[in-house]
């Protein structure tokens, strides 16, 4: 059974003003954690990029996803291990798949390391399909690890030709 996320968060675009607690969320949540500079590319470059805050203004999570042709691509989402489990990665994913389907993108795509089998696990939940494998994709401490392709493919919007 998912934990029911609380109602009271609120998501709200990711500035560099987030960009302390963002950071603080990627290093305790990762081995190999993004880089303030990676968030401050991503930002610069226009992609889409969101905070879960809660009730006190705390960051919760955050996602960071690059708009292509037809297609949106999940490049970095993340809950603060405080706070996993209690239904904020699944908020957020439907947080992408609403920006994704406003902007009348085909699909979603995302690697996630092999070895992460809860996030998995949760993007199956939410009607993401494992397609492929990039083998060496992400680093890793003895050697680089693969990351399994997945995608969630978005029925076009009523109205659309």
């Amino acid at each position: 059974m998912s934990a029911q996320p609380q109602a009271d968060a609120a998501c709200r675009a990711m500035t560099l003003h987030e960009l302390d607690a963002v950071v603080a969320i990627e290093v305790r949540a990762y081995e190999f954690p993004w880089t303030r500079g990676n968030f401050i590319d991503s930002l610069a470059a226009g992609y889409l990029a969101e905070c879960l805050v809660g009730p006190t203004g705390s960051t919760i999570g955050y996602f960071v996803a690059m708009p292509g042709v037809d297609e949106l691509h999940l490049l970095n989402i993340t809950i603060d291990p405080a706070q996993q489990g209690r239904g904020h990665g699944g908020r957020l994913l439907g947080e992408v798949a609403r920006r994704a389907r406003a902007l009348r993108l085909a699909a979603i795509w995302l690697e996630v390391r092999a070895s992460n089998e809860r996030a998995r696990q949760l993007y199956r939940r939410h009607a993401y399909v494992e397609i492929g494998l990039r083998r060496g994709y992400y680093p890793a401490t003895v050697r680089r690890e693969d990351a399994v392709v997945m995608k969630l493919a978005l029925p076009p919007a009523e109205g659309a030709a």
